[in-house]
């Protein structure tokens, strides 16, 4: 598989160079983001604007892919702006794929998803019912 990766402190970006998501591209594909989320990196960008087809391998690659980065509360985002791909995609059912067109929109994602898990881990361990106390509602 013909790649290239960015890494940033919160996300690394995969540019694949394929244009068939297929044959040996998915298991190298999995072994790579294995490596990522190996070295950290939990929210993975994959760039596929070059990839015109995916099979199934292809689609148990990425299923699998975005459950890993599920369970680390991460995130996985495919970009392409190809709308066949994209309904392909959208079509197999995978939980909680996040699809958008750009890569720019993809980063903006990241973000989102750092500050959900931010306020998410801290919002359910501040409240402890003291407020509750003493409170009579009005009759």
């Amino acid at each position: 598989m013909e790649f290239t990766t960015e890494k940033t402190e919160r996300y690394a970006l995969l540019r694949l160079s394929e244009t068939e998501f297929a044959n040996t591209v998915p298991a190298d594909f999995e072994g790579a983001c294995r490596g990522l989320l190996r070295e950290g990196f939990s929210r993975l960008i994959v760039d596929l604007a070059t990839v015109q087809t995916v099979d199934d391998a292809g689609l148990m690659a990425i299923r699998k892919i975005n459950r890993q980065c599920s369970n680390e509360l991460g995130l996985l985002v495919l970009v392409t702006k190809n709308d066949e791909l994209t309904d392909f995609l959208e079509d197999a059912r995978i939980t909680d794929l996040t699809i958008l067109p750009t890569v720019e929109e993809a980063i903006d994602a990241v973000f989102m998803n750092e500050l959900e898990n931010d306020f998410g881990s801290g919002a359910d361990d501040e409240y402890d019912g003291e407020l509750d106390e003493g409170f009579e509602p009005e009759r």
